[in-house]
């Protein structure tokens, strides 16, 4: 097995992390929220794969055969799902704030701070 794949999710999750703590836009910082969500997509892939699966139907393949992980393959779908779910909310609520405040700077929202 190897390890490409686990060190390109944490290497998508820092790019995304980064993103988060530098941005100065809240739109920018959907996005990069977005890029760190993705990093579980790969990682998801990563710990489902087996070398020489095949699909996991089971009609026409003899005992014993390697198959891959449905389970995974249904949380990467439901993981996919969730992300863009709370992608759209996030971006409907950067647009009311902007239509309300007039910024998406998160230092100019002053009503925010407690």
């Amino acid at each position: 097995m190897s390890v490409l794949p686990y060190l390109a999710a944490g290497w998508i999750f820092l790019i995304g992390v980064y993103g988060l703590v530098t941005s100065r836009n809240l739109i920018h910082a959907v996005g990069c929220l977005t890029v760190t969500q993705s990093s579980t997509y790969v990682l998801l892939v990563a710990i489902g794969y087996r070398r020489g699966g095949t699909a996991p139907v089971f009609s026409d393949l003899p005992p014993g055969a390697r198959v891959v992980d449905p389970v995974v393959q249904a949380l990467a779908l439901t993981d996919i799902v969730v992300g863009a779910t709370v992608t759209a909310l996030l971006l409907a609520l950067v647009v009311q704030l902007r239509k309300r405040h007039g910024t998406v700077d998160p230092d100019k929202l002053a009503e925010l701070r407690g």
